[in-house]
């Protein structure tokens, strides 16, 4: 059950406490991610079930990762490359299709606060269009139709989130985070699966 108060408030491990340098943390990412799940939680449906099940499937198989393995997976790409130097990639796909999650959440919210008068159902289905919807089969891609449908009115989803300001942060600290392992994954070609 969340905690009483918006829930930037209530996030017990947020994406600003991740530090990016010299690469990404991987347990505070991981923490992070794991509470970002809270939030379809205020999305209300339970069509979003599957989406939290992967989510949360993703971030086991980083965390699996790293309790094998972590002198060597301190950062997330020190755990991919080890991995991948392994000729494993578990943990490496388990990261890709958790940004992929990632950068869904992120651009249907980026898009929603910036069209201040756009409904999230809308301002999701633009972010699934751009992100997940080019990975998924057609039955995957009804379960998100129903879904993306059944998003909250903003006046009911905002409060429950938090302060403009607060959220805009975490934004931009989830975004950079996405941002910095996706281009990772495009520049570093023992990465490729």
């Amino acid at each position: 059950m969340a905690a009483a108060g918006p829930f930037i408030q209530n996030v017990k491990v947020s994406f600003t406490e991740v530090s990016t340098s010299p690469g990404v943390e991987t347990i505070k990412f991981l923490d992070a991610s794991s509470c970002l799940i809270e939030l379809f939680d205020i999305l209300g449906s339970t069509a979003f079930a599957p989406v939290k099940s992967d989510l949360s499937g993703n971030i086991a198989k980083l965390q699996k990762r790293y309790d094998a393995a972590p002198e060597q997976s301190k950062t997330l790409q020190e755990l991919v490359l080890a991995e991948r130097a392994e000729k494993k990639k578990e943990a490496t796909e388990g990261l890709v299709w958790l940004l992929r999650g990632l950068d869904f959440t992120a651009r249907g919210l980026r898009h929603n606060l910036e069209n201040k008068t756009e409904e999230l159902a809308v301002s999701f289905q633009h972010a699934y269009d751009g992100t997940l919807k080019q990975h998924h089969n057609f039955v995957v891609k009804g379960i998100f139709s129903v879904a993306l449908k059944a998003t909250p009115y903003r006046k009911d989803f905002y409060p429950k989130v938090g302060a403009d300001g607060d959220i805009k942060e975490w934004l931009e600290a989830l975004e950079k985070n996405v941002t910095i392992l996706q281009t990772f994954y495009e520049t570093t070609p023992e990465t490729k699966f």
